[in-house]
Parts: C-alpha cells; sequence; structure tokens
C-alpha cells in the first residue's frame, strides 16, 4: 500500500525497502539519492545512472531528507539489527545467520 507524503514525488510502500521513503514508481530510495547528492554527484550524474528518475525528483528527494533528516538517519544497534535479520557473530566476527524454520 503506497503511502504519500507532503512531497509530491516521495512515497512509502510496506514491501519497498523496509517502509522508507522512496521516489514514485521506482525502488530507489531517498536516503541514496542525499547520499550520492552529498557526495558530489550532481542530478545530472543521478539521472545519468538512474534514467527512470526526473531532475525534479531527485530535488524533491533531497528536500525530504533535509526536512525528514534526524528520521532517515536513525542507526540501529547492532543488537536490533541481529535480531531483525535473524543473524549472530561467530568467531572473527563472522555473520551466521540461524535457520528456524518460517511460521
Amino acid at each position: 500500500m503506497e503511502v504519500k507524503t507532503e512531497h509530491p514525488y516521495i512515497v512509502r510502500e510496506s514491501g519497498i525497502c523496509g517502509g522508507r521513503p522512496t521516489i514514485k514508481g521506482t525502488r530507489i530510495a531517498v536516503e541514496l539519492v542525499a547520499r550520492l547528492y552529498g557526495q558530489g554527484c550532481s542530478s545530472e550524474d543521478i539521472v545519468a545512472t538512474y534514467p527512470q528518475m526526473r531532475r525534479a525528483a531527485i530535488y524533491d528527494a533531497i528536500s525530504y531528507y533535509l526536512d525528514h533528516e534526524d528520521e532517515i538517519e536513525v542507526k540501529e544497534s547492532l543488537e536490533d539489527l541481529k535480531q531483525r535479520y535473524n543473524f549472530e557473530l561467530g568467531p572473527k566476527g563472522l555473520i551466521k545467520f540461524r535457520t528456524e524454520p518460517c511460521s
């Protein structure tokens, strides 16, 4: 189910990117666009890489990111990640996924 935001190009969908904000009609996360832009990529560079996006959507994603930076930049603890993705750290820090049957 698509949930619209106050930004015309930005939506949230429960089955896409874990419900995090994305560019409407794509699976491209707002966070990705903002990070690329922050690393010095121009809107033209981003469109060259993701031609399905319009420049207006890129600038809307950046605007959304700036309006919601605290929400997007929430860091998860290692314990949260272990629980979410059902893994544990083995010897030497190797990730071992638990193989529990699906319910």
